[in-house]
């Protein structure tokens, strides 16, 4: 199933309990603008190498566009558009001043040079930059793409437009960046994942949690469920499952992988190294949180899923039909809309400082961005059980209806 097809089938679960009629439900769900572009860049070697980079722009009824920028063999426009619908769900959600937008380029990063992904994206700026800015969308870091890419995106926006760091988050903390930034999303999705257990009745010692993916999100994530005495007992990246019943000592793991010279867990030896994908069958995890690539919980392989919870830290890991199955067996997903919304609300604490040209402490980000998760959890759950649907649905209606009344303001529906 395509990426914007498995959204679209979220939305319209969601729209049938608001009684959203069929036209409406198009105008909410049609992006406002899909530009597709041409970016060629000379290669180290003095070849020329072309891409194809997409930027989506969803909605604006309740504020500038707002999403990442991904670089990923795997981008296309579909993709894209699936991505940029979420986003304007996801600050709905938590109800900052935004719409939804995701940007992308078709490409491995890891295949190139810095200097060649520093080409890249100022090539991608020259195409796209009269129609980002702090006022109307605003980029950040998503897959493939780190602090420093931000700092290239905003060097080369600002040679047309003069200096506003505000068009850009995700930024070096040096280059008017948020501290706590980086963490933001991990720490979010550990927060939530330990709200949602308590409310659950599920005590810590008792929560087994498994993490696939441990790149930015997940070893953020991780750490903070390990400080939080939530037993680790497996993660994964590209090189295989790292797995210990009796739970992994992340502080080791974390340092294992800062000393890697490419960051991976390869070579770590105090556990048991399984195929990268035994993390998802493992039978003794009680919580488990994929934090890598969408659709990776398919009808194909739901019914090796033992965990009693899923806290989505990816974007979209789980297609509409194993959703299904996992809802008809009990088990209880905190959705991606809800659960990795702690990126883009640090990015707005950070577009905030740089409107006010003035910088927040860690703590007050760490205090405002906890603020902000937990309301937004606690809307969501009593909207679950107020209405009796899953937590996705509860979050999609959130969403929904705080656009749709946008909208209806600006007099854009009737």
């Amino acid at each position: 199933m395509r990426a914007f097809e498995s959204t679209q089938i979220f939305f319209d679960a969601a729209a049938e309990h608001l009684n959203i009629e069929p036209s409406l439900r198009e105008a909410l769900l049609m992006p406002s603008r899909e530009v597709q572009v041409q970016v060629t860049i000379e290669r180290d070697d003095g070849s020329l190498a072309n891409y194809v980079g997409f930027r989506v722009q969803h909605d604006n009824s309740r504020g500038p566009m707002k999403g990442g920028l991904r670089y990923h063999p795997q981008v296309d426009l579909d993709e894209v558009r699936a991505l940029a619908s979420l986003m304007t769900w996801k600050t709905a959600v938590v109800n900052l001043p935004y719409g939804g937008a995701k940007g992308g380029i078709g490409v491995n990063p890891s295949k190139m040079s810095k200097r060649e992904i520093e080409r890249l994206t100022r090539a991608f700026v020259d195409q796209i930059h009269d129609i980002v800015g702090p006022d109307t969308d605003i980029p950040a870091p998503d897959m493939g793409t780190d602090h420093q890419v931000m700092a290239w995106f905003r060097n080369q926006w600002e040679k047309y437009h003069g200096f506003n760091p505000a068009v850009i988050t995700g930024k070096p903390v040096e280059e008017y960046g948020a501290r706590g930034r980086e963490e933001a999303t991990g720490r979010g999705v550990g927060s939530l994942t330990v709200k949602l257990a308590k409310r659950l009745g599920v005590k810590p010692a008792a929560a087994k949690t498994a993490i696939q993916g441990f790149g930015n999100v997940g070893t953020h994530a991780a750490k903070f469920l390990y400080e939080s005495e939530f037993p680790i007992i497996a993660v994964s990246d590209l090189t295989g499952t790292y797995y210990d019943p009796n739970g992994l000592n992340i502080s080791e793991v974390l340092r294992h992988k800062l000393n890697h010279p490419k960051g991976l867990l390869e070579g770590y030896q105090h556990c048991e190294c399984l195929p990268v994908d035994a993390l998802m069958s493992l039978q003794d995890v009680n919580i488990l949180i994929p934090a890598a690539l969408g659709g990776v919980i398919t009808a194909e392989n739901v019914d090796d899923i033992h965990a009693s919870i899923i806290i989505e830290a990816a974007n979209g890991p789980i297609d509409p039909e194993a959703d299904a199955v996992l809802q008809e067996k009990g088990v209880t997903i905190l959705p991606d809309i809800l659960a990795n919304a702690g990126g883009v609300t640090v990015s707005y604490f950070e577009w905030v400082q740089n409107r006010q040209h003035y910088r927040w402490t860690l703590d007050r980000v760490r205090q405002e961005l906890d603020h902000t998760m937990n309301e937004a959890f606690e809307n969501v759950w009593q909207t679950a059980q107020q209405n009796n649907v899953s937590l996705r649905i509860a979050a999609y209606m959130i969403g929904i209806t705080r656009v749709r009344r946008a909208a209806e303001l600006a007099g854009l529906t009737s």
